[in-house]
């Protein structure tokens, strides 16, 4: 069906990871349709353009995503490859997540400057400065190591990789375990901390055949991860402005669901888990007729309750957060990133 279709893969290509991700959601639909033509198409956006200020300070929401669905809707791309983290929790009309892929390594990890590579962030000197882009991961952190500093730093990979090695601003950067293992680099890693990220394929919604083809790349167990842990934060309205973490584990059939909202400086913090039953085997790939998102998600060849369930406990362990506290530390959170 799709042997002559002529499919533009959209990505920040210019950037070496971004370009990595790119070809290889490419290869893997190339292994399901292998004559289909594709041709990649470099785009930058504005995420990638200001990178003298943090990423919760810029105020706008879609940092690395709007620029694609501008050329998505314009038809100039028929899909878009995303890290995952990086959209939205509300997608714009038009607009749907056509393939989850299975999540890689979902953790953080620690980079050490070269002149303390036998350290971890528990044994850095006092004061030392670590480096992230993430609100989330630095007030995390602060409430663990409240001996160190957190600053910002932006740039891709290899230029934060630059600032730690050649000048000593940084004792250490914090960046996705999955980003540096796409990129070769595992022997750079010199700790492991918490879970993260998987990709994604954003597509027009109403591109029933483009649709049909990526959902090929659907990974279940993670469709269900990703369903529930966006119905958290959307239900919480986290972004990239406030401190809000959420894991997930699927096992035996029982998806598990944790949480957790922060104060700026780590001091405050709410976290919580909640658990629900989804099936498994023929029940999950049930196949449902209608064309239903949610959460920006659509997987069709997943039981259209398996995901409601998934979406529900999303939902109820945001209300849970809530009922004690949660709106206080975010409202105040956000003054103060605001200021």
């Amino acid at each position: 069906m799709f042997s002559n279709t002529y499919i533009l893969c959209s990505m920040l290509c210019y950037l070496q990871l971004a370009r990595i991700q790119t070809d290889s959601v490419a290869a893997m639909l190339k292994d399901f349709y292998p004559d289909l033509q594709m041709e990649i198409v470099a785009m930058s956006t504005i995420g990638d353009k200001i990178l003298d200020t943090a990423l919760s300070k810029i105020g706008e929401k879609s940092l690395f995503t709007k620029e694609l669905e501008n050329a998505l809707e314009r038809n100039e791309v028929d899909l878009v490859v995303h890290s995952l983290k990086d959209l939205p929790t509300t997608l714009p009309p038009g607009f749907t997540i056509g393939a989850v892929l299975k999540r890689e390594n979902p953790h953080d990890a620690v980079v050490l400057h070269p002149k303390y590579k036998e350290r971890t962030l528990d044994t850095l000197p006092e004061n030392s400065v670590i480096g992230t882009s993430s609100l989330r991961r630095a007030a995390q952190l602060k409430r663990r190591f409240p001996h160190l500093n957190f600053k910002d730093i932006r740039g891709n990979l290899n230029t934060r990789l630059k600032k730690l090695d050649e000048k000593d601003d940084y004792a250490a950067i914090v960046l996705a375990a999955a980003g540096l293992q796409r990129m070769g680099w595992e022997q750079r890693i010199s700790q492991i901390l918490s879970p993260e990220d998987s990709l994604a394929v954003e597509v027009r919604s109403s591109d029933a055949d483009i649709l049909q083809m990526v959902s090929v790349l659907h990974h279940g167990d993670t469709v269900l991860r990703c369903i529930s842990e966006r119905a958290f934060l959307r239900h919480l309205e986290g972004g990239c402005s406030v401190p809000v973490a959420v894991h997930t584990e699927l096992k035996d059939s029982q998806l598990y669901l944790t949480g957790a909202v922060y104060s700026l400086d780590g001091s405050d913090s709410l976290k919580e888990t909640m658990e629900t039953s989804v099936a498994n085997g023929d029940e999950m790939l049930a196949k449902v007729d209608e064309q239903l998102q949610r959460v920006g998600v659509t997987a069709n060849q997943i039981c259209g309750e398996v995901q409601d369930r998934a979406e529900q406990l999303g939902v109820q362990l945001a209300d849970l957060l809530l009922s004690k506290g949660a709106k206080e530390i975010l409202t105040v959170a956000r003054q103060l990133n605001d200021a």
